[in-house]
């Protein structure tokens, strides 16, 4: 681990900046989007926009890389983003930040390609795990902390907006002056979605109604906040708690998956966390209450995006693995673009609490179709079945894809091992 850390420690410090900017920028938004006077359902469009911007970046950035390199793309794409950061606060008007987040969006997914590509290619393939490992506490830990930099004081209402905008900037220097070996890009295309429902109904579905939860999670929750009328240091412990659940539950759900009918344990998780949103939409008038459903949902639902594809992964060849992270990705993004907007509209007819509505509608429909699909196949042995990776929502296809790779070679080297 340490080896490792010695050699990625530039990259991950750098994405560890651009993870506390655009952890930062996410909650601060929907507190002065509804102190501005925004409606919800303009904040939820708002909001959308990211994901709309992100599932395009996706798309294209791997022609820019081909065309134009790494460096030029990193470096273009994180101007971008400390520009629209600094332009926010001129501009307090629905639709001008919507094409903001778009171009925020577009941009960080362009941005965690490139990095992703840089990491993948500075470790050994028997470090791979390691390093991803290593980058997911980075991401993390910079969006739980970004939390804490909502309460900073801001008299003149631009500061809490030069910040990230600054901590994206400085990002550049320890990536940029380190990085050497320009790694080569090559990108599969993706499987169409009737092939990937046809291998694995349950994978699509799930990574498609996860989306949606996902979405929900890192765009309304500060919006929500702000209309329950919670504190702005409430808001900012509201929403670390997510993550907190995320990274401290992670690894416990990675350890059973890799013991057990996945589907069991998807089926479980997902209950966990739909109880979680009820619990927070009936007794969330009490702030610990709230934290507790919180810590829930983003405990149960952030694992269950690796989970999804630990299982999909058990109904793939190797070689086709590549292809079928680039369908999943985009069936997710999908499922992201219409979660905020459903979530503000919910929001804006039963009140802020309508916020915990969707997302235990959604948590529980994946309950009940995990189950479903539990009467309609055998499960695979747990002997032949992959290793569980965990990889964040907000991974790039080059993150997904590695981790599948390590995910296959761990799972070949346990079949092999002396002990089994």
């Amino acid at each position: 681990m340490f080896k490792v850390l010695r050699n990625t420690w530039p990259l991950l410090l750098g994405m560890g900046l651009l993870m506390l900017g655009n952890g930062l920028q996410g909650s601060l938004l929907g507190v002065r989007g509804q102190g501005a006077g925004f409606s919800t359902f303009e904040l939820s469009l708002v909001m959308s926009a990211y994901f709309v911007g992100f599932l395009g970046g996706s798309r294209m950035t791997p022609e820019l890389i081909r065309r134009v390199g790494h460096v030029r793309v990193f470096a273009a794409l994180a101007s971008l983003i400390s520009a629209v950061f600094i332009l926010y606060p001129a501009f307090q008007n629905p639709y001008m930040w919507i094409a903001g987040r778009i171009v925020i969006g577009f941009c960080f997914s362009g941005v965690y390609v490139t990095a992703e590509s840089w990491l993948n290619n500075s470790v050994a393939n028997d470090q791979r795990g390691q390093a991803l490992s290593l980058y997911m506490m980075v991401q993390m830990i910079g969006i739980v902390a970004a939390q804490g930099m909502l309460n900073i004081p801001d008299a003149s209402g631009f500061l809490l907006f030069i910040i990230p905008s600054v901590l994206v900037s400085i990002s550049f220097a320890p990536i940029l002056l380190s990085i050497s070996p320009t790694p080569a890009f090559e990108s599969t295309k993706p499987m169409t979605l009737k092939q990937l429902f046809r291998i694995s109904p349950l994978g699509f579905m799930g990574m498609l109604l996860l989306g949606s939860v996902f979405s929900a999670q890192f765009g309304m929750a500060a919006v929500f906040g702000a209309e329950a009328g919670l504190s702005v240091a409430q808001i900012s412990i509201f929403v670390a708690t997510f993550y907190i659940g995320a990274t401290i539950v992670q690894y416990p759900l990675g350890w059973l998956s890799d013991r057990m009918d996945r589907r069991v344990l998807i089926c479980a998780a997902s209950a966990i966390g739909g109880a979680g949103a009820l619990l927070a939409f009936f007794g969330g008038t009490n702030f610990t209450v709230l934290l507790i459903g919180a810590f829930l949902i983003g405990g149960m639902s952030n694992p269950l995006y690796s989970l999804l594809l630990a299982y999909t992964n058990d109904f793939l060849q190797v070689e086709d693995m590549a292809a079928a992270s680039g369908g999943l990705i985009f069936v997710n993004g999908l499922g992201a673009i219409a979660g905020p907007v459903v979530t503000g509209w919910l929001m804006s007819v039963m009140g802020p609490y309508g916020y915990f509505t969707i997302i235990a509608a959604l948590l529980l429909a994946l309950t009940l179709y995990a189950a479903y699909r539990m009467t309609k196949r055998a499960a695979p042995a747990v002997s032949e079945t992959g290793a569980y990776m965990p990889v964040a929502f907000s991974s790039s296809i080059v993150a997904v894809e590695a981790a599948q790779e390590v995910s296959a070679e761990r799972a070949e080297e346990a079949e092999n091992s002396p002990n089994q």
